[in-house]
């Protein structure tokens, strides 16, 4: 079981939140080897959508999408806004909201979105991806610098 920091830091390093996990890693108090388990043990097989979601009044919209991640492959654009998803309307939506529905999707491997941009609709089908060795290696060396810098060593190319 993962503690509660290392938990928080590992939520925050996967969806990209810098400054969130600059903060959390700081709070960290398990072991550096501890984290480096806990973190390729949870990412490990998980499948990711590769973009950062922001609640807006009322919905959800694309923040940020993560290069060559299933989210630009797919099309989606930053300030796309989700209308529907999996056949679960988001116009009203939270963040909560969305990751239920990812979490179902995990299951299936796909997303089948309807966003409005620049004032059209366009359906989308994503793919969900399982993490990369290489980025779940990235996401381990950024935990480690933020959280254990004296254990960090520089990500594998």
């Amino acid at each position: 079981m993962l503690s509660r920091p290392v938990k928080l830091a590992v939520i925050a390093l996967v969806i990209g939140a810098g400054t969130l996990a600059a903060e959390e890693a700081r709070k960290c108090s398990a072991s550096a080897h501890e984290c480096e388990q806990a973190i390729r043990q949870m990412l490990s097989g998980r499948r990711y959508l590769g973009a950062q979601l922001e609640e807006v009044n009322p919905g959800l919209i694309i923040k940020a999408v993560m290069p060559d991640g299933p989210a630009e492959l797919a099309d989606l654009r930053v300030g796309d806004r989700l209308l529907a998803v999996n056949g679960r309307q988001t116009t009203e939506a939270t963040i909560r909201d969305f990751k239920s529905i990812l979490n179902d999707a995990s299951r299936i491997g796909r997303l089948f979105v309807i966003v409005q941009r620049h004032g059209a609709l366009k359906q989308i089908d994503v793919r969900l991806e399982p993490f990369s060795k290489a980025q779940i290696d990235k996401i381990v060396a950024l935990h480690l610098a933020q959280a254990h810098p004296s254990t960090a060593t520089a990500p594998q190319p």
